[in-house]
C-alpha cells in the first residue's frame, strides 16, 4: 500500500513538472485573463441594460412595480457601477472598492429583479461572489494596515481567509449544474468526477490541479451547452443561455485566479509543506 501511495505521488510530481514546464509561457498572463473572465457577465449585463434600456424600464415599472424615475435610478446606477467596477478590476486599480460596488449590483439585482428565492439563480451567483472575492484576495497582499499601533487581522491573514471563502464559493455552479437536468450514465460519471474536483478545491488538496481540470471542464460545457449564438435572436431561450454563459465565464475566470494564487494558508496543500 505504501508503494502505491509513493508511485502515485511520483507520478503526480512527474504530471505537475510537465504541466509548469508546458504552461509557462501562458503563466505572466493567467491573472489578467481570470480577471478579465470573472467580471464579463457584469460588462455584459451592462450592455444588457442599455441597449434594451426601455424593455428594462417596462419590466422593472409594470412587472416589479417601481416608480417612475427610481426605474431610471435603478438601472442607471447598475449599468454605471458594474462598468467602472469591471474596469478598476481589470485594470487592477482600487480593486476592493470596485469588488464592494459589483457585490452590491449582485444583491441589488437579486431584490430588484425578484430572483433571490430562485435557487438555480442563488448558487450561479455564490460562484461570481466566489471569483469577486478571490480578486479581493489579491488586493490585500500589497496593502498596509492604516493603523500600525493597533491590534488588528494582518493583511497575510485577511487574504488566507478569504482565499478560502473563494475557493469554497467558486464550486457552487458546478454543484447547481451537476444536479440541474436529465441523467444518463455518461453524465453520472461525469457530476462523480467534477465532484470530487470541487472537493479538493474546498479542501485544498491539490486545489491548482482540481482548478484547472474545472476550468477545462467548465468551458467545454459552456460552449457545448451555452451555446446562445446558435439560438434564434428574437427566441426567449437566448437570453437564458446567454446569461449562463457569462456566469459560467466568471466562474473560470475565479478558478483561473485559483490557479495562479494557490489555495491560500487554510488548504491541505499548505499544510503539507510546512512538514
Amino acid at each position: 500500500m505504501s508503494d502505491l501511495k509513493a508511485r502515485l505521488e511520483e507520478l503526480s510530481s512527474t504530471a505537475e513538472d510537465i504541466v509548469d514546464r508546458v504552461g509557462q509561457p501562458l503563466k505572466p498572463y493567467i491573472p489578467v485573463i481570470g480577471r478579465f473572465l470573472i467580471v464579463a457577465t457584469f460588462l455584459e449585463d451592462a450592455l444588457r441594460i442599455s441597449t434594451q434600456w426601455e424593455d428594462q424600464l417596462l419590466f422593472m415599472e409594470q412587472r416589479r412595480h417601481f416608480p417612475y424615475g427610481l426605474s431610471h435610478l435603478f438601472l442607471g446606477l447598475n449599468v454605471i457601477v458594474m462598468t467602472a467596477g469591471s474596469v478598476m478590476v481589470i485594470a487592477k486599480r482600487q480593486q476592493d472598492y470596485a469588488v464592494y460596488g459589483l457585490l452590491g449590483t449582485v444583491v441589488a439585482q437579486a431584490l430588484g429583479y425578484g430572483l433571490v428565492f430562485n435557487f438555480q439563480f442563488f448558487l450561479r451567483n455564490l460562484s461570481v461572489i466566489g471569483g469577486l472575492v478571490m480578486v479581493l484576495s489579491d488586493s490585500f497582499k500589497q496593502q498596509r494596515p492604516m493603523f500600525a499601533a493597533l491590534p488588528q487581522i494582518s493583511e497575510t491573514d485577511k487574504r488566507t481567509y478569504l482565499q478560502l471563502a473563494g475557493r469554497i464559493l467558486l464550486i457552487f455552479l458546478f454543484i447547481g449544474s451537476a444536479f440541474h437536468g436529465e441523467w444518463s450514465l455518461s453524465r453520472v460519471l461525469v457530476s462523480l468526477l467534477g465532484l470530487v474536483a470541487c472537493v479538493m478545491v474546498a479542501v485544498g488538496f491539490k486545489a491548482r490541479w482540481s482548478a484547472m481540470f474545472l476550468v477545462l471542464f467548465l468551458s467545454v460545457f459552456n460552449i457545448l451547452i451555452n451555446n446562445f449564438w446558435s439560438v434564434n435572436h428574437s427566441y426567449f431561450k437566448r437570453d437564458f443561455l446567454k446569461y449562463d454563459f457569462f456566469q459560467t465565464l466568471s466562474t473560470v475566470g475565479g478558478f483561473l485566479l485559483l490557479v495562479n494564487m494557490g489555495p491560500g494558508g487554510y488548504s491541505i496543500d499548505e499544510k503539507k509543506k510546512a512538514f
